[in-house]
C-alpha cells in the first residue's frame, strides 16, 4: 500500500496504537499465564510439603507408640559422610564412601566406615553393585566388622521429583561372633525440587534394616534398626550436592525391648560425581 509523505506519521501513530491495543489484549492472558504457572508451582509445593509433614508426623507416633514400652538410650550425634561417584569405562561406576560418625552428644568420634564399591549400569535406571565396608567402632571399646556387600539400585527423575531406591544385602563378619551374620536393608529416597528454587530440594528418605540368620555373640535374626531422615538438598555445582537434614535412627540392640536406642543425628552429607 502507498502513502504519501504527509500521511506516514498518521500511519505510524496508528500502527503504533494498535500495537499498545493489542498488547493491552495480549497482557491480561500473559499474566493469566503466569498466574496459572505459578499457582501450579507453589501447589506443588504446597502438596509436597503436606506429604512431608504427614510422613514425618506419622513415622513420629509411630516411633513413639511402637516404642514407648521400650527403656530407651538417647544420643545426640553428627554424621558427615561423603560419596564420591566415578563414571568408568563400558558402563562401569565407581564410589568411595567415607562415613565419619560423632556420638556421645557429638564430644566424640563413634565409629568410621570405608566403603569401596564397583557398580555396573544395566539400564538408564537400573544398576548392580559389588563391594566391601570397613566398620570400626570406638567406643565403648575399639571392634571392627568387615562386610561383603552387594546392591541393587534404581533411580529415576520424574517431572516434580526424583526417586532413588536401594536394597543392600551385608555379609558381616564382626569381631567376636562365631560366624557369618546376613543383614538385609531397603532405603526408599524422594527429592522435591522448590519451584522458586530448583537447586534446592526437599528430602526424605527411610531405611530399614534386618538381620536374615542368629550369630552366636553377634546379630540376632529379626529387626535392626531404621532410619528415616528429613531435611534439605543443595545443588552447589554440578558435580557437587550437599543433604543438611535430621536423622531418627532407632536400633535393637539385643537387650529388654525391640527398640533400645535412639540416635538424633544432624546429617551432612557430600555427594561428588565425577
Amino acid at each position: 500500500m502507498e502513502h504519501c509523505v504527509s500521511c506516514r506519521g498518521f500511519d505510524q501513530d496508528l500502527t503504533a496504537s494498535r500495537s499498545i491495543g493489542v498488547a493491552l489484549r495480549v497482557d491480561p492472558r500473559r499474566k493469566a499465564r503466569r498466574e496459572q504457572i505459578d499457582g501450579q508451582g507453589t501447589g506443588i509445593w504446597y502438596r509436597s510439603a503436606i506429604w512431608v509433614l504427614m510422613w514425618v508426623l506419622v513415622c513420629g507416633w509411630t516411633s513413639e507408640s511402637v516404642y514407648a514400652q521400650s527403656p530407651l538410650d538417647h544420643d545426640l550425634r553428627l554424621w558427615s559422610p561423603v560419596y564420591l561417584t566415578m563414571q568408568l569405562p563400558s558402563s562401569f561406576l565407581g564410589t568411595m564412601e567415607v562415613h565419619p560418625r560423632f556420638g556421645e552428644h557429638v564430644s566424640e568420634l563413634h565409629q568410621l566406615v570405608v566403603r569401596p564399591v564397583l557398580g555396573y549400569q544395566l539400564t538408564d535406571h537400573w544398576s548392580i553393585w559389588q563391594g566391601y565396608t570397613w566398620v570400626g567402632t570406638y567406643r565403648p571399646r575399639f571392634a571392627e566388622e568387615h562386610h561383603s556387600i552387594q546392591q541393587l539400585i534404581y533411580r529415576r527423575k520424574f517431572p516434580s521429583f526424583e526417586l532413588f531406591s536401594r536394597f543392600m544385602l551385608e555379609e558381616r563378619v564382626i569381631g567376636g561372633a562365631d560366624g557369618t551374620g546376613v543383614r538385609a536393608r531397603t532405603l526408599m529416597r524422594v527429592d522435591v525440587p522448590l519451584p522458586q528454587a530448583p537447586e534446592w530440594a526437599v528430602v526424605l528418605y527411610n531405611e530399614v534394616l534386618v538381620n536374615v540368620n542368629s550369630v552366636r555373640n553377634g546379630p540376632q535374626e529379626g529387626f535392626d534398626e531404621n532410619r528415616f531422615v528429613a531435611g534439605m538438598n543443595r545443588q552447589v555445582t554440578e558435580e557437587i550436592s550437599v543433604d543438611f537434614g535430621y536423622q531418627m535412627q532407632v536400633q535393637n540392640r539385643a537387650s529388654s525391648g525391640l527398640v533400645n536406642q535412639m540416635n538424633h543425628i544432624l546429617l551432612v552429607q557430600f555427594f561428588i560425581n565425577l
